[in-house]
């Protein structure tokens, strides 16, 4: 940059000082959760910044290494870069040294005449409150080269950038403006004032704070309660999309990955860690969904006219085909949706899926299979439902096409893919997906795309249309009716009845996910109240076993936490039970 000073009084004050440009870093947004507690905060960190070129002869390196409390080796090392690269330039400050502590800082400030060539910079790091949503909060690292080379001027090295979660998502809305300050430097290093009093400085101004749908003491509670397990928890406001809480188990204190001295040792741990406590499961992995898939394979099979709300199959213990049976459990005769749906009968679904697959006739499944995942795709299902979640992954339908590979043969039957009929096979769903799906139930047949951020407190600013849209799914309303009385009996009267809450009205479905590699996946999805819901959930616990016996429960817990803001007396003991209930570990054969 060059100025012309034409003023004769800058012009004799420039022959015994230097104009420095100084940039000002912009306060990051906060974020709130939706009862306006604070989630992420910014505290101070000093870096200081020196210019190669500028080093004389004369430099006392003892006196400069005492002041930082570093080594002689740590000034060489920091010094040498590649300056070959045009990353760096000995006529252009880069970092020397990051996150001074502040006494240190504090000192060596006092002393920074001496050492013309540096230049310290204030900028502000990420703290969090409290130690949960690790994994959709996010964090920051400092700018790549590609992130500098994108950005059009906007990042230089040593700057920070959101790189997962609302950091990475949200980074436009949240990051700020810099601003800038000119400033006359004498020969010894010291600032002696501005130039032209100011009239080229520009203020920083602070990015947007992010309100969030996130109920901070629903997240504590949900990964209490997921302690020492493997699994996740997605609960929505059904009537906005709003995510309430979003869980991924095991998981870690967000703080480890704020900017510190220990971030690198801290992040290695959690990589090498064999639980994958970086992985998030509530919205990366994907599930077989079990039996919470009955509930929308009934609603499509009404609409397409093979299934009626008092339709019967019989169910003799498991549901035979030639030589080969497929089990269920004992219970009462499955004589209408609403009683399959309570007792989760195989036998009933399975034939309700072949009705389906085979309505055009028994020799052509791939078009009923057609059918089928086409309204998958209206429920959200087999991509991603594209929320504002970093992480998200979109599942996996199998279709016509797919089996047709799979079999090398387009003469594969409905026979072959049974299993898809009771949520297992190739079909999989991630928990945020599933607890969509719970929330279009609840809605009687629309949803919002889930998303994490509610609001901003700045006004020109609003939530992507995608996220405001209003999603209806083409099935009639009233084939929602025997769904959701069925999903009311499971809890009341049928395989949820560990989710029972007699002053809350929910209603539920469990599943048991096959697993291969060792006991079966626990599942649960639902929502309360029955009319006017206000939460849609799914749970899904790994190696956990029975639907009913855990995922259930959680979810029930989970649903009374958020409507009663506590957990009564009389249950008490089942949420202890839950909390320190231990996974199986069963091997596989």
């Amino acid at each position: 940059m060059k100025l012309q000073l034409l003023d004769a009084y800058y012009s004799d004050k420039a022959k015994a000082t230097t104009l420095i440009q100084k940039t000002i870093e912009p306060a990051r947004g906060l974020f709130y959760d939706r009862n306006g507690k604070i989630l992420v905060i910014n505290y101070p960190a000093y870096d200081l910044y020196v210019t190669y070129k500028q080093l004389n002869s004369n430099f006392d390196t003892i006196k400069f290494c005492r002041l930082l409390n570093i080594t002689k080796e740590t000034f060489v090392q920091n010094l040498d870069k590649d300056w070959s690269s045009n990353m760096y330039s000995k006529s252009v400050p880069f970092i020397f040294q990051k996150n001074i502590e502040p006494e240190t800082f504090l000192r060596f400030q006092e002393n920074l005449f001496e050492f013309p060539a540096f230049s310290t910079y204030l900028r502000s790091v990420r703290e969090y409150p409290y130690p949960y949503g690790a994994h959709f909060l996010g964090y920051m690292s400092e700018v790549k080269k590609s992130d500098i080379e994108n950005s059009g001027g906007e990042y230089k090295l040593g700057d920070y950038i959101g790189v997962n979660g609302l950091e990475k998502q949200y980074e436009d809305y949240i990051k700020g403006y810099k601003g800038v300050q000119f400033v006359l430097r004498d020969k010894l290093g010291q600032q002696v004032g501005s130039y032209l009093n100011g009239a080229l400085d520009k203020n920083a101004e602070a990015g947007s704070d992010l309100i969030l749908g996130i109920d901070i003491e629903l997240q504590k509670f949900c990964e209490t309660i997921l302690k020492n397990k493997s699994g996740s928890i997605v609960a929505l406001d059904p009537s906005s999309g709003e995510i309430l809480a979003l869980v991924s188990s095991p998981n870690f204190d967000p703080n480890l990955l704020s900017v510190n001295r220990n971030r690198g040792r801290d992040y290695a741990h959690l990589l090498l860690d064999s639980s994958k406590p970086l992985f998030d499961r509530s919205s990366s992995a994907m599930y077989p969904p079990g039996s919470i898939f009955k509930p929308v394979l009934a609603l499509i099979a009404q609409q397409e006219k093979v299934l009626y709300e008092n339709t019967s199959h019989s169910c003799k213990g498991a549901y035979f085909y030639k030589t080969v049976s497929y089990g269920c459990h004992q219970h009462p005769a499955p004589y209408s949706i609403s009683v399959a749906l309570q007792h989760s009968c195989n036998s009933y679904f399975i034939q309700t899926f072949r009705d389906l697959i085979e309505k055009n006739g028994f020799n052509k499944p791939q078009e009923g299979l057609d059918i089928l995942t086409r309204y998958l795709g209206y429920f959200g299902l087999g991509k991603p439902l594209y929320s504002d979640v970093a992480t998200e992954n979109g599942g996996f339908i199998p279709t016509s096409e797919y089996y047709s590979r799979l079999y090398k043969t387009n003469n594969w039957r409905s026979t072959y893919i049974i299993s898809v009929g009771i949520g297992q096979g190739e079909l999989q769903l991630t928990t945020l997906q599933m607890a969509n799906l719970a929330a279009i139930i609840s809605n009687r047949g629309y949803y919002y795309t889930p998303h994490l951020v509610r609001g901003f407190n700045h006004g020109e600013y609003q939530l992507p249309e995608n996220l405001r849209t209003k999603y209806e799914i083409p099935i009639n309303k009233k084939y929602y009716e025997p769904v959701i009385d069925g999903m009311e009996k499971a809890v009341s009267a049928g395989t949820a009845r560990k989710a029972y809450f007699a002053p809350i009205t929910i209603c539920g479905k469990t599943g048991t996910s096959q697993n291969p590699h060792g006991e079966d996946h626990s599942v649960f999805f639902a929502f309360a109240p029955k009319y006017k819901p206000q939460i849609a959930l799914a749970v899904y616990i790994e190696n956990a076993g029975w639907g009913g016996d855990v995922a259930a429960p959680i979810g029930s817990l989970v649903i009374e936490k958020y409507l009663n803001d506590s957990i009564s007396d009389s249950r008490k003991l089942l949420e202890q039970d839950m909390i320190n209930y231990k996974i199986k570990t069963k091997k596989p054969k």
